[in-house]
């Protein structure tokens, strides 16, 4: 391993892409601790680390996961990349229902650079309307320092407002100009370093909590009193080693349609013939539906606790709180699966086109063994993918509980637990993936084994 990392140096070209996309990164990480001017971070911190903050506290950290934000401290990059993200989906969606969109998206290259300049165009709108949004919350919480108010309850001065929400539009629209600049000449998706570096930034300091009393006190043969012991950090040793080596497994997994071209005879040659294979993905959706399940989780436990703030003395406003709390019961569990089988074949049905790609089965000259080009081939692709989603939403169903169940039963603190599964571990195996294949690109390249060789 330590061969194929000074290999890696060696080569220049690479060389210079890393420390590159390494530097974006920093830039990213710097950017993301300075505050808006005006905005009183110290009250924002306390009131959200605090138990009152509830279901909101918990649908901003969800946001945060995938989106590279950090909307609790109100900083330059506060928004992240999540209306760029917003953005992609929408027009991801508009290609294959919108028919201009659609034809754009069949004309190849050209085709998807003008949809991404749409993309870009969109990105800023929808900046303006969230920081807007978001600004105008703030200043409603009282979250504004003095100096920028006409006083107390009397709101914000308009250019301090103005101000504010051109910042953090600006400060979305250099994230998403460092992910491009790393696109073109770093290694690696940007937008998906950048949220990887933002779920890592969160991790060790929430490590670092969490194993704070053992290097203060030393490490125990037994947990006791809350603290960390052996014999429970061997157990989660070896669960992540295993959820790891399961999600590697089945982000990876294929099902593969075997297929053989025409034969072709010119002259007194005969070409073609030869047989391949078609690949679908078991888990065709990836992050997706795990991210849609648990934001649409959140928004009625935010709904319900704040009417249980309202009314302190209704049972049932209680009870209903209960139930969208994360991990609390049967309820939201089972809601939770169902979600994330729905939204599985949600955008599967959304990405994957049969008739699409049975056409172009039938133009390059290839068959499915067993089956007519057309609309047979059509079927039997949908058919196929359907039997392989629901393995595949089994698999995300799995994952998703999984920091519930080490939370609950190995009495670790969430933000910790959270890595064990769910969005999290999914974003960075993923991203960890591609990049991987994008250095081994250029290894392999100049002849060197790559690296999971």
């Amino acid at each position: 391993m330590w061969e194929k990392i000074r290999i890696i140096f060696t080569i220049r070209e690479l060389r210079q892409k890393i420390l590159l996309t390494l530097l974006l990164l920093a830039i990213y990480r710097i950017g993301e601790q300075i505050p808006v001017p005006g905005v009183n971070t110290e009250r924002m911190t306390a009131i959200f680390r605090s138990e009152a903050a509830g279901g909101f506290r918990d649908l901003l950290d969800q946001i945060t996961v995938f989106a590279a934000s950090r909307l609790d401290q109100a900083t330059i990059f506060g928004l992240g990349i999540m209306p760029y993200i917003s953005a992609s989906i929408i027009f991801q969606l508009l290609a294959s229902v919108y028919p201009p969109l659609e034809k754009l998206k069949k004309e190849g290259p050209a085709g998807y650079k003008k949809i991404n300049e749409y993309t870009r165009y969109a990105t800023v709108g929808i900046c303006i309307i969230q920081s807007w949004m978001y600004v105008a919350w703030l200043s409603a919480q009282g979250f504004v320092r003095p100096e920028y108010t006409y006083g107390e309850g009397q709101g914000v001065y308009f250019s301090w407002f103005l101000m504010a929400v051109i910042t953090m539009t600006a400060g979305t629209t250099f994230l998403m100009w460092l992910g491009e600049q790393i696109d073109e000449y770093g290694v690696g998706n940007g937008i998906s370093l950048l949220i990887m570096a933002g779920i890592l930034a969160r991790m060790i300091p929430a490590l670092y909590q969490e194993l704070r009393p053992v290097f203060d006190e030393g490490l125990e043969l037994s947990s006791t009193g809350g603290k960390l012991g052996f014999d429970t950090l061997a157990v989660l040793f070896v669960l992540f080693v295993s959820v790891v080596a399961g999600v590697v497994y089945m982000t990876r997994a294929q099902r593969r349609i075997l297929t053989q071209s025409a034969k072709h005879v010119r002259g007194r040659r005969v070409y073609g013939g030869a047989r391949d294979y078609l690949p679908l993905l078991v888990n065709q959706a990836g992050v997706m539906p795990i991210i849609f399940a648990s934001s649409l989780l959140l928004f009625p436990l935010t709904f319900f606790q704040t009417l249980a703030h309202w009314y302190p003395g209704s049972a049932w406003i209680a009870a209903l709180a209960n139930v969208f709390h994360r991990g609390d019961g049967f309820w939201y569990n089972a809601m939770y699966i169902g979600l994330i089988y729905f939204f599985c074949y949600f955008w599967t049905a959304i990405t994957f086109n049969p008739n699409e790609i049975a056409e172009q089965l039938k133009d390059n000259g290839s068959i499915i063994m067993g089956y007519r080009p057309g609309r047979r081939t059509a079927e039997y692709l949908e058919k196929v993918m359907v039997r392989i989603t629901y393995v595949g939403a089994g698999f995300l169903a799995a994952v998703a509980i999984i920091p519930t169940i080490v939370a609950d039963w190995l009495g670790v603190n969430y933000q910790i637990a959270q890595f064990y599964g769910g969005t999290s571990l999914l974003i960075a195996v993923s991203v960890a993936f591609d990049l991987v294949q994008k250095i081994d690109s250029h290894i392999v390249m100049r002849n060197y084994k790559g690296l999971l060789e």
